[in-house]
Formats: C-alpha cells, sequence, structure tokens
C-alpha cells in the first residue's frame, strides 16, 4: 500500500492501484479513515420510536396465548376494538423480526408431503390409468361424463363408459368389468389416477384391495401426474367431427362408440412405433414388425442408391413406459435399465368447470362398449388385404340451447340420427 502511494503522484492513483494489484476503493478508504465502518456506525434513535420497555410490552401481547397465533393486523383490529392502541402494524413486524420471529402464526393444518408417484409398465395389463372428462349436452350446464380406463403400455383403452353423473358406484362396476374382462390376476394390476371424488370413494378402494389391485393417486394440485387420460381426451376433444355440443346422451354414446373403435384397432399412434394400441395390447406387435422388415428390406433390394445414411429398419416398440419416470444416472446407465417412455405433461388441459348434477339418473354404455374381448380384437392379415381406412364421423343432431328444430327437414334428420 505505501508503494502505491509513493507511485500514485507520478502517474495518477488509478494507474498506481492498477500496476500494484490493489483496490482503489481500499486507497480511498485508507486516505479518508473517518468514513470507515460507516454502516457500523449505530443510527440515531429516532424521538417517536417506542422505547425498550414499550417494545416488551408489544412483544409480550403477540406472545400472549390469545395473540400468539393471530397475524399482527388481527392483533391491531382487536385492540381497536377494545380501545386500546400500542403501535401500528408495521411496528409490530419490526418488533418481530427484531427477534427472528416473521413466520406464518396462524395455526393452519400441515398437509402431508405428496410423494410424486413413479410407475413403470414393461407390458400390459400392468398399469392402468383412468379419468373422467366431460362432454357438453345440448343445453346449457347440461353435461355428459365419460369414464375411460387406458393401459399406458399399450394406450388401449380396456373400458370406458358414459353416464350423466360422477358416481363412485358407476366407477366401480366399470373397473370391475374391465378387469373381469381383460381376465387381470389379483396382485399383478395398478390403477392410477388423479383425486377426484369418485377416485378417492371407499366404494373403489373396497373393490381394488378385494380384487388385489393398487391404487395410485397423482399429487394435489399437479397437472401432469396423469398424462395418458389427459392425452387421451385432447385425441377425443381435437377430433375433426367432434361437435360443439351433444344433441342428446344416445349421440354421445354413438359418437364415443366410434370413436374408441377408430383408437384402437385403427389409429397409429406415435408413442408406440406407429401401432395400433390393440395390436400391443394383444401381442401381435412382433408380427406387424416383422412384416413392416420384409417390406423395407424389399424396397432397399430394389433401390439400395435412395436409402443413403442406413438400411430402412421399421420403428421399434418402447421397451418400458413411466409416469414420472426417476432421474437416471451414472449407476443406472451402468445396469443397464431398459430403454423408457415417459408422457410427463398433457399436451392440454381438455376440463370445464364443474357444474352441477343436472339429473340423478345415469344409462351407462352397453356391455359390449365396456371392454372388448380379445376374441373381438381383428388378427393381423396381410397388408395387400387390408381394407382401407375410414371412420365415419356422426353429424352433429341440429337444435341449439336444447331447442327442438322447427323445420321438418331437421325433424327427419334428428329421428333417422336416434334411431
Amino acid at each position: 500500500m505505501e508503494a502505491t502511494e509513493q507511485l500514485a503522484p507520478d502517474i495518477g492513483s488509478a494507474a498506481a492501484c492498477r500496476a500494484m494489484g490493489v483496490s482503489r476503493a481500499t486507497l480511498y478508504r485508507r486516505r479518508n479513515p473517518s468514513q470507515r465502518n460507516k454502516s457500523d456506525r449505530t443510527k440515531p434513535r429516532q424521538p417517536r420510536a417506542l422505547d425498550a420497555e414499550e417494545r416488551r410490552e408489544v412483544l409480550d401481547l403477540l406472545h400472549s396465548p390469545r395473540f400468539v397465533d393471530k397475524p399482527p393486523a388481527a392483533v391491531h383490529a382487536a385492540l381497536l376494538d377494545e380501545g386500546k392502541y400500542h403501535c401500528s402494524v408495521r411496528t409490530m413486524y419490526r418488533i418481530l423480526h427484531d427477534h427472528d420471529e416473521v413466520r406464518e402464526r396462524r395455526n393452519q393444518l400441515r398437509r402431508p408431503n405428496y410423494k410424486k408417484p413413479e410407475l413403470l409398465a414393461t407390458g400390459p395389463n400392468q398399469v392402468w390409468s383412468w379419468d373422467i372428462t366431460k362432454l357438453l349436452g345440448p343445453a346449457k350446464w347440461t353435461y355428459y361424463h365419460l369414464y375411460v380406463i387406458l393401459d399406458i403400455y399399450s394406450r388401449y383403452t380396456v373400458g370406458w363408459m358414459l353416464a350423466s353423473r360422477e358416481n363412485a358406484d358407476l366407477a366401480k362396476r366399470l373397473i370391475r368389468d374391465s378387469i373381469e374382462k381383460q381376465k387381470v390376476a389379483a396382485d399383478e394390476l395398478t390403477i392410477h389416477s388423479d383425486r377426484g371424488s369418485a377416485m378417492k370413494s371407499h366404494t373403489v378402494a373396497q373393490l381394488m384391495a378385494t380384487l388385489g389391485v393398487t391404487k395410485s393417486h397423482s399429487r394435489p394440485h399437479v397437472s401432469n401426474d396423469n398424462p395418458f387420460s389427459e392425452s387421451q381426451f385432447k385425441t377425443l376433444k381435437y377430433r375433426p367431427g367432434f361437435p360443439d355440443r351433444f344433441g342428446s346422451q344416445q349421440d354421445a354414446q354413438s359418437f364415443c362408440g366410434e370413436f374408441f373403435h377408430w383408437y384402437n384397432d385403427e389409429h397409429y399412434h406415435s408413442g408406440l412405433g406407429m401401432l395400433t394400441p390393440a395390436a400391443v395390447h394383444y401381442g401381435h406387435a412382433a408380427e406387424v414388425l416383422t412384416r413392416r422388415s420384409k417390406t423395407l428390406d424389399a424396397a432397399y433390394a430394389a433401390h439400395p442408391e435412395r436409402f443413403v445414411r442406413k438400411r430402412p429398419r421399421p420403428l421399434a416398440l418402447p421397451e418400458a413406459v413411466w409416469i414420472n419416470p426417476p432421474a437416471i444416472t451414472s449407476l443406472d446407465h451402468k445396469k443397464g435399465l431398459p430403454t423408457t417412455v415417459g408422457c410427463q405433461k398433457p399436451e392440454a388441459s381438455s376440463t370445464h368447470p364443474r357444474p352441477g348434477y343436472p339429473s340423478p339418473s345415469c344409462v351407462p354404455a352397453a356391455p359390449d362398449s365396456v371392454s372388448p374381448d380379445e376374441t373381438s380384437v381383428p388378427q393381423p392379415i396381410p397388408d395387400q388385404q387390408l381394407p382401407p381406412r375410414s371412420l365415419a364421423m356422426p353429424k352433429k343432431i341440429p337444435g341449439v340451447w336444447g331447442l327442438a328444430p322447427t323445420s321438418k327437414k331437421h325433424c327427419s334428420q334428428s329421428e333417422s340420427k336416434l334411431h
């Protein structure tokens, strides 16, 4: 520092500090010792501030059994109602801050820390995901409730039902029928859902315990813990033929029946290597991939110059599917864990505000539409014999806001649709 002081008159303070590697702030503080530890000096006490005895009185008041779990604003208001004034609300906060007591003072229920669900499926009928969505009816505040159970590995809809209300008994019936038709043994299945009233009901919980099914729930206020069902609901509601409103429950029933037939048997799913859910669910994926490999080999043999980088291969089927996959560490790579595919967040929100239930009645789906049998699933056939893919979408039934159409043309169309 002395060398810097000697060099400063000749080349300047800034250049001397750079040459000697000294901070200019250090040099200036050394030249002006009166400015040292300016922040350490105690500030003069304000004449209008509370004295030590008054501050202790306020602190004892905040610690009293009457006000120990109340915020300063509530304490201040209660004292004013009694005709007492000690200090402002801000001064109470200052006193609490000086004693490191600025925190939640209210006596509140402490919710547990919910564990993030981590579910793994390496084959069909290991993990199912189910949820309930609402379809707009013909009139305002009229909804139809669609129950859907989905296998997360194959994306196959193992059961669905349309009803006019959300009810635990209906959910119990759907789950029981789906398990029986899929012939799932005890202690082999996990069913995941969110925390809706029907999902958390004792009726459904007792059924799962009786059938040996493991129950799993999403965390509260977490929208991406049930991603597969939410993604399927988006696929449903973004179909070109999905109407703004359904004219009746029979109309919604017809549309859902055709949609799930298309989704299971005709829809080439991008998460399944462009295979249909039915082919993966019932074990026909290997045969389909073998047939695709032969087709690609023939194309490569005919024109190898068209495939510049490598020999063409069909998309592979994922070995495992996760809900909330855990973080992969270097140790996991050494163990050779299977390649996983996890769906983390829904593509779009597909829920509506919860209204009052319009009717206590319920019309469930026909037994055949709850969960198709394995025998009803079409067997794979050669490509040259496959019929063209088609899905006839039902047209909208005329009428808006529940008003019947007046013209004879519209009336005849509506009757033909319903019959």
